[in-house]
């Protein structure tokens, strides 16, 4: 089986189908992106690094963030972190307030923004210089210095971010959110307006299908058992209340963003990444899902 030959031939087919999704148009920054922009990048255990179209232009990763700060929390915190956020899927909208109400406070699963706020504020709690050692976390795993945070995108999520404030002080109110509410979405925004490529993003990743430990210098990022307990959380909540059709039909542990990114992870053989900007009803790429779809069609490899 080639896969190079197999995702070239994908994407030339998919490049051509026609896209029925839109633009993040909440987010004024993100429709200014191409929306005809499509890229793909697969990185494998055995050094295999092949790309196609826009897979080396950099776009705003958005919730993709949500897995890494979640990393660096729960390698802080350990098993004590699932007191705070629990690994439900939600069954409701990424920025739904419903569920904080009738569960006190306790987010669903960290993918949600009411649970990646939880994180963001663990993060403050735990860091001396947050958003400084967030980045440089970042850096390492990623093995490069091309990585920053967009001022441009997170103060144009900011100026439109009344839901994220009504969720964070919500669950400041049942004391779960320790830090200023301020503090935490001034955080928050500058997490998700993070700019990658997919070339980056299935270059990170791939320490996720590697039992934890990075590919380039042998690190250990994160226990075996912790590294399994990330890629079930991506499984079951990594596409918001999509999350079981992108199970069923692609088979894979995985992250979407708003930003029209898909990261998907085969534990002990790659990490691949799709770039498509617009997005269908539930906020998932609309292209990328369509290609990674085929692709675990193709290949006949998935988790399952």
């Amino acid at each position: 089986m080639n896969i190079e030959e197999i995702i070239q031939k994908l994407y030339d087919k998919i490049k051509l189908v026609d896209d029925k999704g839109h633009l993040a148009s909440y987010i004024p920054e993100l429709e200014n992106v191409n929306s005809e922009s499509f890229g793909v990048h697969i990185s494998t255990l055995n050094n295999l690094n092949f790309g196609v179209g826009n897979c080396y232009d950099k776009f705003s990763i958005q919730s993709i963030v949500k897995v890494l700060s979640l990393i660096m929390a729960y390698s802080l915190l350990g098993e004590k972190l699932w007191n705070r956020v629990k690994v439900e899927p939600s069954g409701t909208a990424f920025n739904s307030l419903i569920q904080l109400e009738v569960e006190n406070g306790i987010p669903r699963n960290p993918f949600i923004n009411a649970g990646a706020l939880v994180i963001a504020d663990i993060l403050l709690s735990h860091l001396n210089k947050p958003k400084e050692d967030f980045l440089g976390f970042v850096k390492k795993l990623s093995d490069s210095k091309e990585i920053g945070y967009s001022a441009r995108i997170a103060t144009s999520e900011k100026n439109v971010g009344y839901r994220n404030a009504a969720l964070c002080n919500l669950i400041k109110s049942f004391e779960n959110i320790e830090n200023e509410p301020s503090e935490v979405l001034d955080f928050y925004y500058n997490l998700c307006s993070l700019e990658m490529s997919c070339e980056g993003l299935s270059k990170l990743f791939l320490f996720l299908a590697n039992d934890g430990f990075t590919l380039v210098d042998n690190k250990q990022i994160l226990t075996r058992s912790q590294t399994k307990r990330i890629n079930a959380i991506m499984q079951t909540c990594g596409f918001y209340d999509e999350s079981g059709e992108f199970a069923f039909k692609v088979g894979l542990p995985g992250k979407s963003g708003v930003g029209g990114g898909i990261v998907a992870v085969h534990p002990k053989h790659y990490a691949i990444a799709v770039w498509s900007p617009k997005l269908n009803k539930k906020g998932n790429s609309y292209k990328g899902i369509r290609f990674l779809e085929d692709f675990t069609t193709e290949t006949e490899i998935s988790i399952f």
